[in-house]
């Protein structure tokens, strides 16, 4: 009887050992990861949705992630809020062949139409092109100037605030907020203007897309496993109405899915040309469906659910 107690005591020895083991590199594991990362991962558990992290890493702090206790769209702008300073500025900004500006070589009635046409606040007023920037100028005091005075006003015209497209977008919200409400304009290394900034891109990064009246929203739902998507559409907010992973690439320098594609195939693809983005849970299909020049114009997305058997094997390679 003693040689049975002192095994089940030396047994359970053994066995806080190992707890004591396991526990020192969890401990260790978890000290190895940023406290930014370990803050939002633990933010992502409670949503039902962990980011990926070293898959060393992984087998140490394996464990199942609690049910999901937020929806869909409470989900989606969490994490909006947690990627937003890893995103690039040209991944939120208005892209240049978007911008709406006041071509000043342009006559009065002309002028007047496009600011009716496409309503804004701000257009940046420039001369014969929009690397020509004159200033800023508010849509109602241009209308009441071309109105009364058949010309716009210069001197109602605010200097325009002009940030390089590698600054980070936490820093553009803080100039935002000094412009009070005054469009950005961001340019590359050689001072061209790659497109604007304004407060709703950054809140459609974090919300998703809140289109003007005389905008085509960039992704529509056409049923469950179809959407019919622009080219220009933002790939993180992408991820998030597909419900995937596996469109963002921090080492490329893509934001949209015309970039995305574009890699994918290597060339400009033709109408009808067509790629497969494997997940374990579905394969996504992306045909071209129109170009409008040289840029990706509109793509027809399809998801192929994976059946049973399927997910387990990939579940049971994994």
């Amino acid at each position: 009887p003693k040689g049975y107690l002192y095994a089940a005591i030396g047994f359970s020895v053994v066995i806080e050992v190992v707890n004591q083991m396991t526990r020192r590199n969890v401990r260790r594991a978890e000290a190895r990861i940023p406290l930014r990362e370990r803050t939002a991962e633990g933010i992502m558990r409670m949503l039902g949705k962990r980011p990926p992290i070293d898959p060393e890493l992984q087998e140490e702090m394996d464990e199942e992630p609690p049910d999901e206790v937020f929806g869909d769209e409470e989900r989606n702008m969490v994490s909006g809020v947690l990627t937003l300073a890893d995103r690039s500025l040209n991944s939120v900004m208005t892209p240049r062949h978007d911008v709406s500006w006041v071509n000043l070589d342009d006559d009065p009635k002309t002028l007047r139409q496009q600011i009716i046409k496409t309503p804004h606040s701000f257009y940046p007023v420039c001369r014969g092109s929009l690397d020509d920037v004159i200033g800023i100028g508010r849509a109602k005091e241009m209308i009441a100037d071309l109105i009364t005075q058949g010309a716009v006003r210069l001197s109602r015209l605010r200097d325009p605030i002009i940030v390089h497209e590698s600054i980070g977008i936490l820093r553009v919200m803080q100039t935002l907020k000094r412009a009070h409400g005054q469009l950005v304009l961001v340019t590359d290394e050689f001072g061209t203007i790659e497109g604007v900034v304004t407060p709703v891109d950054i809140f459609e990064a974090i919300a998703g897309e809140f289109p003007d009246e005389d905008e085509v929203p960039d992704i529509i739902v056409k049923d469950e496993n179809h959407w019919r998507v622009d080219g220009a559409a933002d790939l993180h907010h992408l991820e998030q109405v597909l419900d995937t992973e596996g469109l963002v690439n921090d080492d490329e320098d893509y934001a949209t899915l015309a970039g995305y594609l574009l890699e994918r195939f290597g060339h400009l693809p033709a109408p009808g040309d067509s790629c497969e983005l494997t997940q374990p849970h579905a394969t996504y299909r992306f045909t071209v469906l129109r170009l409008d020049g040289r840029r990706i114009a509109t793509v027809l997305i399809e998801r192929v659910p994976a059946t049973l058997g399927e997910y387990e094997d990939e579940e049971a390679q994994a």
